[in-house]
């Protein structure tokens, strides 16, 4: 167990404290005695104080040259690979997930930092021949100015890189609040930057919670981008107060992610991916796997082996080289977990497996529940509609690919998806109806890649994509560029056919 540390605001190149002159612990899921650090507690001050400060670096900032800011990221990129082992023993103690899946968050930033490096010297605009002689015309990229961006706790790092890095290759700079449950993970990435060579002002890091910093960060009138990852109710919130100010406002919410898994299906395959996309990071990922919508043909095997294997997953400290799965979060997670676990047997599901808080030994100081499962799920049931963001899973029984897509789309979200078939026919008709934005063909629902597009569709998001070849759209702007060098007045849009 290490001492904790004290973590200032890191505004201007200097940590501050805030200047309301309070502070917060985060104590470790797994170990609630394990105080991991102590962060300020922030409000409207000191988000003006971040803003101020990167409004001016953003002056001269947007005026580096892309490749040289990108070299900066790639800079960064090494130090990370090198620091990899540290970051992830801290990630894991602050949010509690086993140390070879925090090492992935830290591997996921790397990636991130290597791409959009890349794109220093690759962004791209259009040149189109004119209508008219003599005469030019081009499109490129500008930046916008400060980003104002909330990140979660279950990626801290990851999710971080994906919204940050890709709008300073773009010349814009930055205020992020970190969720305030993994925000060392945001700090160490910072750490790099900076070490890197990135300029005081350029990124801005201010911690607390959503009501007193988040929400005067959203409304800050010189914040003209907001990204946002978190639950659709703030998600909504968010989109609303930005509206009021013609804000672009970029959203990644919720997720209640369907498996479906045919009759032809490799149940060997389909086991290992079930398991992994349900149980890993205790659940708690927008892309886990919630749902399995199975055909009854196969329905009675696939369950056997799913509640075998998660009564097998070793739940502990993901600090220890032998956890499978590490704790919830935080008390209010646990207590949600647990109250859908009872709406599930309430509304007449089967519990076969978990169901419980697991509170003996090793457990007694953390946020334990078993990997659970429930079958016998009805489409309409809640614990089949409604992001529960925990190890819990429903299992619902089809008997077609039609009524297995139905039920698949049948939800408020659409964000990951996937379909176990060894018929290419089904497996594209998948490809081309699951409303969602991700598609995995005999694959789980989770392992998105950092160069495509990620993101979803109906209450997940709002049409903008995180990462690949679109992660610039979000953080920058499009300017045509017409010159006419023919010495003389061309009229445009006139016919001219004479």
């Amino acid at each position: 167990m290490s001492e904790a540390r004290l973590f200032m605001n890191f505004i201007n190149g200097e940590f501050v404290p805030s200047l309301g002159g309070k502070t917060f612990e985060r104590r470790n899921p797994a170990d609630t005695a394990d105080v991991v650090g102590i962060f300020q507690d922030s409000n409207a001050d000191d988000v003006e104080a971040a803003v101020t400060a990167a409004k001016a670096a953003y002056a001269t900032w947007r005026k580096v040259p892309a490749p040289r800011r990108g070299e900066i990221l790639l800079r960064a990129a090494d130090l990370l690979l090198a620091r990899k082992d540290r970051y992830s023993h801290d990630l894991t103690r602050e949010m509690g997930k086993p140390l070879f899946e925090a090492g992935g968050d830290i591997v996921e930033a790397i990636g991130m930092a290597q791409y959009a490096g890349s794109e220093g010297r690759r962004m791209h605009g259009v040149t189109t021949p004119s209508e008219l002689p003599n005469k030019f015309q081009m499109s490129m990229r500008q930046p916008i100015g400060v980003i104002g961006m909330i990140t979660p706790w279950n990626f801290p790092m990851a999710i971080a890189s994906w919204k940050m890095l890709p709008a300073l290759v773009c010349g814009n700079t930055v205020v992020i609040k970190p969720g305030e449950d993994a925000s060392i993970s945001t700090f160490n990435l910072v750490e790099c930057l900076v070490e890197a060579g990135l300029p005081p002002g350029v990124v801005n890091i201010v911690t607390g919670h959503g009501p007193s910093a988040g929400q005067p960060l959203v409304e800050h009138p010189d914040v003209p981008v907001l990204s946002f990852t978190g639950s659709t109710e703030v998600g909504r919130l968010v989109y609303e107060l930005g509206a009021r100010q013609i804000k672009r406002v970029s959203l990644e919410m919720g997720g209640k992610n369907p498996l479906i898994v045919m009759d032809d299906a490799d149940l060997d395959l389909v086991e290992q991916g079930v398991v992994w996309a349900a149980f890993g990071t205790t659940g708690q990922r927008c892309t886990a796997t919630s749902r399995v919508i199975v055909h009854r043909k196969v329905a009675a095997a696939l369950i056997e082996r799913l509640v075998g294997r998660a009564q097998a997953l070793r739940v502990g400290n993901g600090l220890h080289p032998a956890t499978d799965m590490g704790p919830l979060v935080n008390e209010a997670q646990l207590e949600r977990v647990l109250g859908y676990i009872e709406v599930g047997k309430s509304e007449g599901a089967t519990l076969r497996c978990g169901g419980n808080r697991l509170t003996e030994g090793s457990y007694a100081n953390g946020w334990f529940v078993q990997p659970t499962i429930f079958t016998g799920v009805r489409p309409t049931m809640r614990i089949a509609r409604e992001e529960i963001f925990g190890p819990v899973l429903s299992v619902i029984e089809v008997e077609s690919l039609d009524e297995a897509l139905a039920v698949a789309n049948d939800v408020a979200y659409g964000l990951s998806s996937s379909i176990y078939t060894r018929d290419i026919n089904a497996a594209y008709r998948a490809m081309h109806e699951l409303e969602a934005g991700i598609v995995y063909i005999n694959a789980p629902t989770i392992g998105a890649e950092i160069h495509l597009p990620f993101g979803g569709v109906k209450a997940t998001g709002n049409g903008h994509r995180e990462a690949g070849p679109t992660m610039l759209d979000v953080f920058s702007e499009w300017k045509s560029v017409y010159v006419d060098y023919s010495g003389s007045l061309q009229r445009a849009q006139i016919d001219n056919a004479d």
